[in-house]
């Protein structure tokens, strides 16, 4: 029943999962301890954290989201009256500063995707492929899984849009650049020849046999066009993800726009790109606050 009202709120399969297990574990727990549901108090759930800490190394994030998990159960087990009050309500985790993400500049990044195309046939389409998929993770902030299951339809050459479904069946509409729509075209090319006539529910990539392609093989392409590129970097989806926030961020200053781009829920979450361009800070700061004008003689 409480796993079904989670479903209603739009969480994924994955998250779903997890809460079950966060809960069942905490259950587990209170059969052991022979606690039962109504006699749980604040101190037994410290204990059990602090257990989950000691036992299985939880780092913050993971610790955070059982606590969450199990105030979640708590609350949906008090309206339904199984608990006369919610033990869990009041109790906070001091949270880790959020670490700052990896970043590569801009010269980088045109290292990779402006790399000379294979001599070989064969060599030379799969490079067609990951360069479409290269310039789209850049061009547009996706994630792993949107870009693994985006499909034809989603694809709006005129407009430069795509349609993307991102976490929690959210849907949103983010915009790709002319070099991005140039690699898709002619990556389209060659995916015609793999499989070909297109349709509007085809996935956009996929294997030389004609499946969609993994996230594993997604990644695993990443790395090797970097390697190819002479770049000592370990490139992951996630980083030009990462870099795409940050050079918008660094030449918009439109925090709401990459939010909404990125397809971030809470602002608080776009806002760890703003470490970006302190220099750059500095010198707004310096030019546009009043007691800051540098004196020009």
């Amino acid at each position: 029943m409480w796993l079904k009202e989670r479903e209603i709120q739009n969480q994924s399969e994955h998250t779903l999962d997890a809460y079950f297990r966060d809960v069942s574990g905490f259950i587990d727990f209170c059969y052991e301890k022979k606690i039962e549901l109504k006699q749980v108090e604040a101190s037994d759930l410290r204990e059990y954290l602090a257990q989950k800490v000691e036992k299985d190394q939880l780092v913050s994030s993971s610790l955070q989201r059982h606590l969450t998990s199990i105030r979640q159960f708590m609350k949906w087990a008090e309206q339904g009256n199984y608990l006369a009050m919610n033990p869990a309500d009041d109790m906070q985790l001091k949270r880790q500063p959020r670490p700052l993400p990896g970043m590569i500049d801009i010269e980088t990044v045109n290292q990779i995707l402006d790399q000379i195309s294979p001599e070989k046939p064969n060599e030379n389409q799969l490079w067609l492929r990951d360069k479409a998929i290269l310039e789209l993770l850049y061009s547009s902030g996706l994630r792993l899984a949107e870009i693994q299951g985006l499909k034809i339809r989603d694809i709006d050459f005129g407009r430069h849009l795509l349609r993307i479904t991102g976490k929690g069946n959210k849907t949103r509409i983010v915009p790709f650049g002319s070099k991005a729509k140039d690699s898709l075209i002619e990556w389209l090319k060659v995916y015609r020849i793999w499989q070909g006539v297109l349709s509007a529910e085809s996935s956009v990539f996929i294997t030389q046999r004609g499946n969609s392609i993994t996230p594993r093989q997604i990644e695993n392409r990443v790395k090797y066009q970097a390697q190819r590129a002479g770049v000592n970097v370990d490139l992951h989806p996630h980083l030009l993800r990462h870099c795409f926030a940050s050079h918008m961020l660094s030449n918009s200053r439109d925090l709401r726009a990459v939010q909404e781009m990125l397809g971030h829920s809470n602002l608080t979450t776009t806002q760890i790109y703003t470490h970006i361009d302190f220099d750059q800070l500095a010198k707004v700061y310096d030019q546009a606050h009043p007691r800051a004008v540098k004196n020009k003689d």
